[in-house]
């Protein structure tokens, strides 16, 4: 069965990605991975998130995937022993200099190449296994046809990871330069500032301050936006291909994204572990992925000729997390507010490795000031009965109805 991988931004996302099902989570240190915007994991923070999950059965893979310049080479072997001090699993590299010193400094440390490194043949594949790499993270540019072919013709022992769910980037598995720039922020360095969602016009040299949209929409073109890729209904076809580990990305994700994607692929991989033969993934998986922030869906590179120009540069966002819940105590659950909720509201209660519930909120107790009509201090606790204790970590939301 393939590995469920879920991206972790810190430490809020490792816990719901685990608590949710992921069989492994990759997240960045502070050098040297491809999101300087998330909170990332220092050398303490680290270790704790490997003990947290090996405790739980849970692999973690650190992504020391950015290219790095000469000085910051020699920074290198001091990272690699940290991480392997820190218990992480393995290294996802993108970068051969970093694969081969890697096998010098931690050579007991699996080391998986990054999609930056744009593997799309099996005799890149092969030739990488042979460096020492026990994993190749494919382009995300493949049909599922040329997987097939790799898979055939790479050895048998690597292992290969492929996108199933996230935003795509408009240029080569994440190769490019355009944020560089513009904004003078690398996005091969973790920094993209994802100019390729914005909205351009048409500027003529001889007529400065008349802007025309390049196509039909009045508000502009979005044409290097991509559409987010979705393969929940296609969990079959994945595995049959020989695809080891479905990755979700999302490191600058919501934890609350990170739970609800998690749990949607967990629930489908389950699905076709009980019935390869007869796979179909449970309706409410694909009711979740559509409960999450997103970009329209498409289903990228792996059928045909993709169909990836989204027309819109907004997100589709109708459901809004409203509490976490913290535990259950004397027939209530005790609940973190996350956003205003009032008595009477009808939410959702989100359970790991299981479907949404309903639920219509009662009575609302404040421990401090007993009953209220509303919670509406963000991050307070309060109690709402319920005759069935939950997990820690289950999420109350609502349906919002708001697009970005």
């Amino acid at each position: 069965m393939p590995e469920l991988l879920s991206p972790a931004g810190d430490r809020e996302c490792l816990e719901a990605a685990i608590r949710y099902g992921a069989d492994a989570v990759y997240l960045g240190g502070t050098q040297f991975g491809m999101r300087a915007a998330s909170a990332n994991f220092d050398a303490d923070g680290l270790k704790a998130a490997c003990t947290y999950a090996h405790e739980r059965g849970t692999r973690v893979y650190l992504t020391c995937n950015t290219l790095p310049t000469n000085e910051e080479a020699e920074q290198l072997p001091e990272f690699l022993r940290m991480a392997q001090e820190a218990g992480v699993d393995a290294l996802i590299v993108a970068d051969v200099g970093i694969l081969m010193l890697a096998r010098r400094v931690v050579p007991a440390l699996p080391v998986h190449i990054s999609t930056q490194a744009g593997v799309v043949n099996y005799l890149t594949a092969t030739e990488l296994f042979r460096l020492g790499a026990s994993r190749v993270v494919l382009a995300r540019e493949l049909s599922l046809d040329t997987i097939r072919v790799i898979r055939d013709k790479a050895p048998p022992e690597l292992e290969l990871e492929a996108f199933v769910h996230g935003a795509m980037c408009m240029s080569f598995s994440g190769r490019c330069l355009i944020s560089s720039y513009l904004t003078r922020r690398d996005a091969n360095r973790g920094e993209c500032a994802q100019p390729c969602r914005w909205n351009y016009r048409l500027v003529e040299e001889k007529r400065p301050g008349q802007y025309f949209p390049i196509f039909e929409d009045e508000r502009g073109s979005y044409l290097l936006n991509a559409k987010d890729l979705c393969m929940i209904e296609h969990i079959d076809k994945l595995a049959q291909a020989g695809i080891t580990s479905f990755k979700i990305e999302g490191r600058a994700k919501s934890a609350y994204y990170t739970a609800v994607i998690t749990n949607a692929y967990r629930g489908a991989i389950d699905a076709y572990r009980r019935d390869p033969e007869r796979f179909e993934p449970p309706p409410w998986t694909l009711e979740e992925v559509n409960r999450v922030s997103h970009r329209e869906y498409s289903t990228g590179f792996y059928f045909d000729r993709p169909d990836q120009r989204d027309r819109d540069g907004g997100y589709i966002r109708e459901w809004e997390i409203v509490a976490v819940v913290d535990g259950w105590e004397g027939g209530s659950l005790v609940v973190t507010e996350r956003n205003r909720f009032t008595r009477g509201d009808r939410v959702e209660i989100m359970i790991p490795h299981s479907r949404p519930v309903l639920f219509e909120i009662g009575t609302i107790l404040d421990p401090e000031c007993g009953e209220v009509e509303s919670a509406c201090h963000p991050m307070r606790r309060y109690l709402l009965p319920y005759d069935t204790p939950l997990p820690a970590g289950s999420i109350l939301r609502r349906q919002a109805a708001e697009t970005i």
